[in-house]
């Protein structure tokens, strides 16, 4: 594995954990706050992405201690998606709740 690769699976180790976390923390932040219409949802999303985040961070992981080249490769494709995908979501459900508060 190249430095530029492990550099890159490196952040998105960090990213992805800490992701992870405000996922979590708005989930609990709606649970909380039941009286929102559209708190299901975003509950929802949140979770969907925490759970995107996580496998991610399990990826990357995994593509940090493994040997083999195209087990790197492969992986560091599927973290990248993980990533985007639950990046996505989490914006969206960013701007549900923006509406749904404003």
């Amino acid at each position: 594995m190249d430095n530029n690769t492990r550099e890159e699976l490196r952040h998105l180790l960090s990213s992805s954990g800490t992701m992870a976390g405000l996922c979590i923390t708005g989930t609990t932040l709606f649970s909380t706050m039941r009286r929102t219409p559209g708190g299901t949802v975003v509950d929802d999303i949140f979770v969907i992405s925490a759970l995107l985040f996580l496998l991610c961070t399990y990826c990357v992981f995994w593509a940090l201690r493994t040997k083999h080249q195209r087990t790197v490769l492969l992986l560091t494709r599927i973290s990248e998606v993980l990533f985007a995908v639950a990046l996505t979501a989490m914006v969206s459900a960013g701007f549900i709740m923006t509406y749904t508060l404003w």
